[in-house]
């Protein structure tokens, strides 16, 4: 650090700094091939936040580093004569110095070092899910509501943000499709915060994750094994054949919730019956239910999910009552964000909505 601009050298081989960054995802430690060779070869490796993680691994592996905010004027300084000097990247990216380099560049006074961004480290697909699990450790602990709840207190809004993330998907709003598809994910994060505190079944996210992980590559010879499969319906068998063998079942109706939606129960009865080849007539009965048995069995039978035909015929009909009041497309387009607006403050009665 005690190289001087004015050194004849400098007027020859300005150096070179290299700005290496990291994820804080990644495991500390786990750098790429280039940063290491960068740091190995360096002729100072700078840092300004002592505490940094990857510091305890790059003095491990022998490299020195020197824990100091340098100005850019002094970083400049610092590689005059053709040295190299690496700045290890705190978590804000070093925007003062970039913004100070970027000043002396644009001065036309300085003869400035080749500058280069190394990215040392990279977010995997998904490194964005464990923020999520770290920020709901957090709340866990701290938020007075949210450290008090229990899986069967927060089981009515699995349901309710279900609902809300079909709502999105029929309604075919990417924006509120990538908001509902969070919500739900919340509840999944949540129930597994709250199932690592059980004093005798404990499991956590990663073993929610892991299950499922194991199931879908068992229920996936066709892409993880040797099976084959051309079309859809050998994907079908393989699932159900698959699924059958882990489970085991003396019926075809376990497994179905009876507390779901009536269409969907009798839709689902029926695809069960008819997948096994079961040939059951429908009980014969007089009154409502048993003719929306039947309807919702030949929709079944027909190809048609019977819930979501009737969510668009029902919203279809809504449309019709609010045309009748006067109410046009805006207001209703309106009255759909003051509900968004209202859940963007819940109370706790709505969290995660």
């Amino acid at each position: 650090m005690n190289a001087s601009s004015s050194d004849p050298a400098a007027t020859t081989d300005p150096g070179r700094i290299v700005l290496l960054t990291t994820s804080h995802r990644v495991a500390p430690g786990l750098l790429s091939w280039p940063a290491w060779q960068v740091l190995r070869s360096a002729d100072a490796v700078l840092c300004a936040d002592g505490a940094h993680p990857q510091l305890p691994y790059l003095r491990e592996a022998g490299t020195a580093v020197e824990e100091t905010s340098p100005t850019a004027q002094e970083l400049v300084d610092a590689c005059a004569g053709g040295r190299t000097v690496v700045v290890v990247a705190t978590g804000e990216g070093e925007p003062a110095l970039t913004d100070g380099l970027a000043r002396l560049a644009g001065s036309g006074r300085v003869s400035m070092p080749d500058l280069e961004l190394l990215p040392a480290s990279y977010d995997l697909p998904g490194a964005r899910l464990l923020d999520l699990v770290q920020v709901m450790d957090r709340i866990r602990a701290e938020c007075p509501w949210s450290s008090r709840q229990t899986h069967q207190g927060l089981a009515k809004y699995g349901i309710e943000e279900a609902y809300e993330l079909v709502e999105a998907i029929e309604a075919g709003d990417r924006e509120e499709l990538r908001e509902e598809l969070g919500d739900v994910l919340l509840q999944v994060v949540f129930h597994a915060r709250i199932a690592e505190e059980h004093p005798d079944a404990p499991f956590s996210v990663d073993d929610v994750a892991g299950g499922i992980v194991a199931k879908l590559v068992h229920r996936h010879p066709h892409v993880f094994g040797d099976e084959k499969a051309e079309t859809p319906e050998d994907v079908k068998q393989h699932w159900l054949r698959t699924k059958a063998e882990e489970k085991r079942r003396t019926s075809v109706t376990e497994g179905v919730p009876l507390g779901q939606p009536g269409l969907a129960l009798a839709a689902k009865l029926a695809s069960r019956a008819r997948t096994a080849d079961l040939d059951v007539p429908l009980p014969q009965g007089e009154g409502i239910g048993y003719e929306l048995l039947a309807l919702a069995a030949r929709a079944e039978a027909d190809g048609v999910d019977p819930e979501a035909a009737l969510r668009a015929a029902a919203r279809a009909y809504r449309d019709a009552i609010r045309a009748a009041e006067g109410v046009g497309p805006e207001a209703i387009r309106a009255g759909r964000g003051d509900h968004r607006d209202a859940e963007a403050h819940p109370s706790p009665d709505t969290v995660g909505e």
